[in-house]
Formats: structure tokens, C-alpha cells, sequence
């Protein structure tokens, strides 16, 4: 039997145990001192959104249209 990945281990986790999981992960990369630094072209990207957003070409969805859309 080979060694499992911990990806495969994640995911014979029962649900509550992997919530637990992403709770510990977040709180410890939220809480992290080192600086991330986004892509390049992440500025460009959001500077075009907003473009978009204030010339009213970029519609705006409320957080439950937008999870309906993500399912699907």
C-alpha cells in the first residue's frame, strides 16, 4: 500500500473534521506576518472591473445570485 496524499486524506475526513481543518488553514494564513504579493496582473484586472462597474457594463450580483451561479 502506497502513501496517500494529503489531499486523499482530506477527503476521507468526516465533514465536521474538515471544517475544522479550513477553520485552523484560514485562521493561519490570515493571521500570517509574511506579505503576499499578488500577481501583475491581478491590479490590471480589477482596475478593468471597476471600470466596467462605474460605466455600468459590469452587472452586480447580490451573494445569493451569484452562489446560484457558481453551482452551476
Amino acid at each position: 500500500m502506497g502513501w496517500m496524499s494529503v489531499e486523499e486524506l482530506v477527503m476521507q475526513l468526516p465533514r465536521a473534521e474538515k471544517l475544522r481543518l479550513m477553520e485552523a488553514l484560514w485562521a493561519n494564513l490570515s493571521d500570517s506576518d509574511e506579505a503576499f504579493d499578488s500577481p501583475d496582473w491581478h491590479e490590471h484586472v480589477l482596475r478593468e472591473t471597476d471600470e466596467r462597474v462605474r460605466s455600468g457594463s459590469e452587472p452586480i450580483l447580490d451573494w445569493e445570485e451569484a452562489k446560484r451561479r457558481l453551482k452551476h
